[in-house]
């Protein structure tokens, strides 16, 4: 299908990473990369099966010093088949199948986003002439989250003979998806029972030795010749940690030889299952065939689709097909990790997604550029979300007790208790040196996690969640953060100390040993935000509900007052530019850095997306110089509209400047080497409004910031969950203006020259809209039968707006007089 499908026609081993990668199903629950079935880890294959939730703790000696890491697991893989050919009874047989060992005569993968299924077809010849088509489909299913499938084929053309065939559900794995974690302790898994029961179900059993959690995979095998069953009887190849049955036939030139796999996996942390072998035993035996589930598959597929596409179209209908290609895919694995199968898990949101190993599977702050997508058409996934955050609150206010502060203090990284996982240690590849990780110190989560709270329920209108488990979080990190602050020397401001911003290339002053900086821009702002919201989270909370959160937090008026102080008294730093004129400074102190060699270092390392490594490899650090590896500063601009800041800022005390956002936004352009995929999803966003061209031209850049791994080997490792949300959340909010804001959706469409039409469908407190956004005008459609009225602003007016009815600007009219048209939609 145009459009929906990532095609490859060639064999690239030097891309066999990223296409694994870009490859992988998932349901939410598990995921498994797209790596060939007859792979095991090794050269450029790695398969791995990804748990959501699926942690494990080891210590490691790194450098004489013990080092406790907690790792996303790489858990037993189901995706084993293949086949060899036999010599006569009581000769050697001849290899398993190797892709490398055989001349590729065609070759196609296609990842059908549509229906979530991987095929894969081959032609090959092997030495001895012997040509086959070797077909492959799998699923991981959206419909039945504990369920996935295989069904392959091989057809003989030019031969026949004895062939063995090989099935298996294979635990002797390790973590070794990512090579710099290659000294570290990398066994999880603790071999368990393996069987081959006398229906001919496979069934293996493992357990993370830490963490306790158990894995039970069952496998029903199927065999048949061109559709006709093959009642044979599979031979055991069990080992510990391994699970394994054989066929052995004959085979018939031009004749298809098909095996169907049905692989059932269960945990001891599913929901309603009384044991996991029990469970995975009986759903292998009751399922239906592989034909079924993908009907199933597609009609899941099918009902998320209807929410999530969007529809843009360029004046070149190749463009087009291939940006909409794009944008699905990052849907596509958006709703592979936040699914909503994902309720009841308790699992939050790794920032590579299931798709491999990279950053340990923890979760960070991607959470901001992902939320406001699933806000707008799946809300309930964000509050499942976010409830994991909530579970994790007592964890939040045991790490700022411990630091000496008061409230809750989420870490940098999470896992699976809420404990800070960042790594004490980091290894730098191009040095090899092992270099103390201070990254700890992006406090920064904390304010997005409140701000990600606000947002959902200005979304949603969620009271419930609000009442219940909302406002307490957004109290509790208001509490830590004026816990945090402190007086400056004057006495009339108040200062934050000893953090760091988004910009991870800065993380203490030249030549200090104590890390972290002073009065960092984006935290301070984000602070002032949150402490200003404080008051609103509580009035809007019904009485008696406020006044027991109040009574428990022992939260009362004279603190309120004292955050309301903070709020308005909190210090922003400002430098000049190259002309004189005011910027915001990233930090205090920034204006004072050196400048760096841009185009020096450009012409001799050519990719200096990773200064930080480059520079330290040198000898020298990044703190000395005014450069940034993401978005700092130009966050602002990202999460708060022009009219919000400049409220911000002249709350703080501060004289606005109208050309003050455009003035900072071109300086740190100029000196940002977009060492995060994150950093041109930003940019571009906040460029959209100045300089649309350049809006583009970055957008494009992060659209293919995992497709073409622009980052040299990195998507391999995992892909990148927030650049994919957040390319996908810049044509929906971005480009359309959409601001939630006042209890009011407001837009402000300005489509890149690029451009000409923009469709997609938003939830919005209850209804469904049906946005059409094109030259010259914006039309709603707003759909359902019960939910109250909604308030649509355009243009400095709101306008209500229910079931059945439709609002059409004229983008092209004078703002003074906008086009305005209300009427009922036929039906």
């Amino acid at each position: 299908m145009s459009g929906w499908s990532l095609v490859y026609d060639t064999f690239d081993p030097q891309a066999e990473g990223l296409r694994e990668a870009l490859c992988t199903l998932g349901n939410g629950h598990f995921a498994v990369r797209g790596a060939a079935d007859e792979v095991d880890a090794g050269g450029p294959h790695y398969p791995g099966t990804y748990l959501a939730g699926g942690y494990n703790r080891l210590v490691s000696d790194v450098s004489g010093r013990p080092i406790e890491n907690e790792d996303f697991v790489n858990f037993p893989n189901w995706l084993s088949v293949s086949f060899r050919h036999c010599s006569e009874p009581g000769g050697e047989p001849e290899p398993w199948f190797d892709l490398h060992a055989v001349e590729i005569l065609a070759f196609r993968q296609e990842l059908d986003m549509a229906g979530g299924l991987l095929h894969r077809r081959l032609r090959v010849k092997d030495s001895a002439g012997r040509v086959s088509r070797i077909e492959s489909s799998r699923l991981v299913s959206m419909d039945q989250p504990n369920l996935a499938a295989q069904a392959w084929s091989l057809t003989p053309e030019n031969w026949g003979g004895p062939i063995e065939l090989r099935a298996a559900l294979d635990g002797c794995v390790i973590n070794g998806g990512v090579a710099r974690y290659g000294s570290l302790r990398s066994r999880h898994l603790v071999p368990g029972a393996v069987g081959l029961e006398s229906d001919g179900i496979l069934h293996l059993e493992v357990e993370t030795s830490q963490s306790r959690l158990r894995m039970v995979q069952a496998a029903r095998l199927r065999l048949s010749r061109d559709g006709s069953p093959l009642n044979l009887a599979p031979e055991p190849d069990l080992a510990e940690g391994y699970a394994g049955a054989r066929f052995r036939l004959v085979a018939q030139e031009g004749e298809a030889i098909e095996l169907e796999k049905i692989v059932a996996l269960f945990t001891g942390r599913d929901r309603a299952v009384s044991e996991p072998r029990f469970a995975a035993l009986e759903l292998a035996r009751r399922v239906e065939d592989f034909a079924r589930l993908a009907q199933r598959q597609a009609l899941a597929w099918s009902q998320l689709w209807r929410r999530f596409d969007m529809r843009i179209a360029n004046t070149t209908a190749a463009v087009t097909e291939e940006m909409n290609r794009i944008l699905r895919l990052h849907v596509f694995h958006l709703l592979q990790v936040c699914s909503p199968h994902i309720c009841d898990l308790d699992v939050g949101v790794p920032a590579r997604g299931l798709h491999g190993e990279a950053y340990r599977g923890h979760i960070f702050w991607d959470e901001l550029y992902i939320f406001p997508l699933l806000n707008q058409r799946l809300p309930e996934i964000t509050r499942e979300l976010l409830l994991y955050r909530y579970r994790r609150l007592d964890a939040a206010r045991h790490l700022a007790r411990e630091a000496g502060h008061a409230g809750a203090m989420y870490p940098w990284q999470s896992g699976s208790d809420g404990r800070e996982e960042t790594q004490q240690v980091h290894l730098n590849p191009k040095s090899g040196r092992w270099l103390p990780d201070n990254s700890q110190r992006q406090r920064h989560v904390n304010a997005a996690i409140a701000y990600n709270v606000w947002q959902y329920v200005q979304a949603t209108d969620d009271m419930e969640f609000l009442s219940a488990y909302g406002a307490e979080m957004l109290l509790e990190i208001a509490r830590f953060w004026a816990s945090i602050c402190e007086r400056d020397g004057g006495g009339e401001r108040w200062v934050i100390d000893g953090v760091m911003g988004p910009d991870e290339y800065h993380d203490a002053y030249p030549g200090q040993e104590d890390g972290g900086l002073r009065n960092n821009a984006y935290t301070n702002v984000m602070v002032s935000w949150l402490l200003r919201r404080a008051r609103e989270v509580i009035d809007r909370v019904p009485f008696h509900d406020r006044d027991e959160l109040c009574e428990r937090l022992r939260l009362g008026d004279d603190e309120l007052a004292r955050w309301e102080e903070i709020a308005n008294g909190l210090t922003l730093c400002f430098h000049e530019d190259e002309d004189g004129q005011p910027v915001i400074s990233q930090f205090e102190g920034y204006g004072d850095l050196l400048e760096f060699d841009w185009v020096g270092y450009a012409a001799k390392y050519g990719d200096i997306q990773r200064l930080d490594r480059i520079l330290e490899a040198e000898g020298d650090t990044p703190n000395r110089y005014k450069l940034s590896k993401q978005a700092d500063v130009l966050m602002l601009f990202y999460l708060f509209s022009a009219r919000e800041l400049r409220e911000l800022i002249e709350g703080m005390g501060y004289t606005w400047d109208d050309r003050l956002i455009e003035r900072t936004i071109a300086y740190y352009s100029a000196r940002t080497s977009h060492g995060s995929t994150l950093s041109r999803v930003v940019e571009s966003w906040v460029m959209a409004r100045i300089d649309r061209r350049r809006s583009w031209q970055l957008f494009c850049q992060a659209l293919k910031s995992d497709v073409s791994d622009i980052q040299g080997g990195t998507t391999a490792e995992g892909i990148h969950l927030g650049a994919m949300a957040g390319t996908v959340d810049l044509v929906q909010r971005g480009y359309t203006g959409l601001e939630l804001a006042d209890d009011v959706l407001w837009f402000d469409p300005r489509l890149p020259d690029e451009l000409s039409h923009l469709e997609m469908e938003l939830r919005y407190r209850g209804h469904f809209l049906q946005i059409d956004v094109g030259r010259d005008r914006l039309r709603i459609v707003a759909s359902n039968h019960v939910a109250k009225p909604i308030r649509i602003g355009f243009d400095g007016r709101i306008y209500d707006i229910s079931h059945g009815e439709e609002l059409e600007f004229a983008l092209s009219a004078p703002s003074s007089a906008p086009k305005r048209v209300l009427r009922h939609a036929a039906g």
